[in-house]
């Protein structure tokens, strides 16, 4: 798989960083991994293991101990730091690199870029937007919505009613990610994020109709750029001689990009409104993650039912 890559440029648009570095081009330098660096050891002298691909962060710990040290000692540090092919290297707390430090950097076309963020704040948010970034990917054919807050794929053969459904959903209130392609992203172990093409983005095909543009009909409560993928639902054709599930005491699943995601298979039959069972299915499910399981509870009355009346029957018996 090619090692993916965000630029330099698109991480400072994200995080609305300054710019000390006008001359230099951000678009030709690229970050290739998720972890940032602090260089304290490094503005000290110590090399050994630097991880020079990484994001350098000057934050206020950085920044005291440059203040104190002598301008030839920091020339010095400067050049070694600089002389490695790093990203860039960023301000934290509102800091200003001095004119030595920019000189270097310029000369070795090295970004430095500035944020008011405090430190610890800013390495967590730019740690998330590079796992995002960098997060492996894949475009699947489904419709994508956010309903009460869950994510909700909708997948099924072409023409079995996908965008219908998403459409009647956006009637009711919910928010349209993405119709036709959805670009699904693995965060980590347990979070995949589905988010829209460019091209296709906020656009709704209904056949027959043509394509319509969600945002300009419906406004721009009803449409999200992204959003966190917590069920599928799978439309199929009906078949009066496949077994459906109808308690649902144990979950199904599909998996994409190896995480698992629930997924319930739904039977399309004429006068069923789909938009409905959606709205139940994402009720439903976070109400598990919740605790509670409605297929549960419905089994344990049935056994406590059981359990009282073979006791009365022994009463009897007696």
């Amino acid at each position: 798989m090619t090692q993916k890559e965000v630029s330099v440029a698109k991480i400072a648009k994200t995080m609305n960083l300054k710019n000390f570095t006008e001359g230099v081009s951000l678009k030709k330098r690229h970050v290739s991994v998720t972890e940032v660096n602090r260089p304290a050891l490094q503005l000290n002298g110590y090399f050994e293991h630097f991880a020079a691909g990484r994001v350098q962060i000057i934050g206020m710990v950085e920044f005291a101990y440059l203040q104190q040290m002598t301008t030839e000692r920091k020339i010095a540090a400067y050049k070694k730091l600089l002389s490695f092919d790093i990203p860039c290297v960023i301000f934290c707390r509102g800091f200003q690199p001095d004119d030595d430090f920019l000189e270097i950097a310029i000369r070795h076309e090295i970004p430095v870029l500035g944020t008011e963020w405090a430190t610890a704040d800013f390495t967590a948010a730019v740690i998330r937007t590079l796992n995002e970034e960098l997060a492996p990917c894949i475009t699947i054919h489904g419709v994508l919505v956010d309903v009460y807050g869950e994510g909700i794929l909708i997948m099924g053969e072409s023409g079995i009613g996908k965008s219908e459904a998403a459409l009647e959903l956006i009637r009711r209130g919910h928010r349209l990610v993405t119709d036709d392609a959805v670009e699904i992203k693995r965060i980590d172990d347990n979070t995949l994020v589905g988010t829209s093409p460019d091209i296709t983005r906020h656009f709704i095909e209904l056949r027959g109709i043509g394509i319509i543009d969600v945002k300009s009909l419906y406004g721009v409560e009803c449409v999200k750029d992204k959003q966190n993928i917590d069920l599928v639902i799978k439309l199929e054709d009906w078949h009066k001689d496949k077994e459906y599930d109808r308690l649902g005491m144990e979950e199904e699943y599909t998996e994409f990009l190896g995480n698992k995601v629930v997924c319930h298979s739904l039977p399309i039959r004429p006068g069923r409104n789909l938009a409905v069972i959606c709205e139940t299915a994402a009720v439903n499910h976070r109400q598990k993650k919740m605790g509670y399981n409605a297929a549960q509870e419905l089994y344990r009355r049935v056994q406590e039912n059981l359990t009282k009346a073979q006791s009365d029957d022994e009463d009897d018996d007696v």
